[in-house]
């Protein structure tokens, strides 16, 4: 199993006849995801990379039966983008990208308020279920399937997550990128939750960074509803304070927000903090043969 897409997703790209997302929706295709369209307004009816372009996204749900969107537009329109996917009924929405006004997802957050839908992002990655589907901007060549999730705030962090696991011969069920901007689609407790569910993830990687709560948070709900051994890092120790580092949500405001507050917060609660990235995948390693038996499979 995975969670939130897998091989029977049926895709779409808003923005599709933009040049990245004809990049990306070309490398996904490639991989094997089922793209079944796409929308740019004002180009509905014509042919792009062979499948059909509409000029909304109900037209295309109600032509192809989609279900999953990967939004590739610029972030002054990215707001109203997801708001139409959302009441198109697209079940996960995935935001690639950044700098949306904090104010427009306000708006969405309250727009998506009682639907059931998944936002990825802003300033995400996309996720991969490996050899299943991918819907994002993330190097495919270096996942491969197997039992252990990963969600993170970080595109990079991710894929060096991923890197080291694939060496010890770790494979990922489900890898997840819930952006780095201020105001997220979707925080960690709600990917902990679909991964505690899935019966083929042994073990969780998160990975934060500075700014803002939810790893504690993520933290503090594994501990009371979890069973599965949960590895957490937090990107930005060295960082100072109010200045933003990398990605906008990254910025310390206050000493709860630094990275050593937020992994000595983490420890405390039971997680396998990670306090040097170089140590992710021996620390999953070892998490598992503790936790789960010498038995790991990949």
């Amino acid at each position: 199993m995975s969670i939130f897409v897998n091989r029977h997703s049926r895709v779409i790209i808003q923005g599709f006849t933009g040049q990245h997302a004809t990049f990306h929706a070309s490398e996904a295709i490639r991989y094997g995801t089922q793209v079944v369209g796409g929308v740019t307004p004002g180009k509905g009816g014509s042919k792009h990379l062979g499948l059909p372009v509409f000029d909304t996204v109900a037209e295309a749900v109600s032509e192809t039966g989609a279900d999953v969107s990967g939004i590739f537009v610029p972030p002054a329109f990215a707001a109203d983008a997801i708001m139409e996917a959302i009441e198109a009924g697209i079940r996960v929405i995935v935001v690639i990208a950044d700098g949306i006004p904090v104010q427009d997802m306000i708006r969405v957050q309250r727009y998506r308020l009682g639907r059931d839908c998944l936002v990825l992002g802003p300033n995400t990655p996309g996720i991969i279920t490996p050899g299943e589907c991918k819907v994002g901007i993330m190097p495919a060549g270096i996942y491969r399937p197997g039992r252990i999730g990963v969600v993170s705030r970080s595109g990079t962090l991710n894929y060096e997550a991923v890197e080291q696991l694939g060496k010890l011969g770790l494979g990922q069920s489900t890898a997840v990128g819930i952006g780095g901007d201020p105001v997220n689609g979707t925080d960690f407790v709600t990917v902990l939750k679909a991964f505690e569910q899935d019966p083929d993830t042994d073990a969780i990687v998160m990975i934060g960074e500075i700014g803002g709560p939810q790893e504690v948070a993520a933290a503090r709900w594994a501990k009371e509803n979890m069973q599965k051994p949960l590895i957490g890092f937090v990107a930005g120790a060295s960082a100072p304070p109010g200045r933003r580092m990398g990605h906008a949500g990254a910025i310390i405001e206050g000493e709860e927000d630094t990275a050593k507050a937020k992994m000595d917060a983490m420890e405390e609660l039971g997680v396998y903090v990670v306090r040097n990235p170089a140590r992710i995948g021996e620390t999953v390693l070892r998490a598992l043969k503790e936790r789960l038996g010498s038995a790991v499979s990949g």
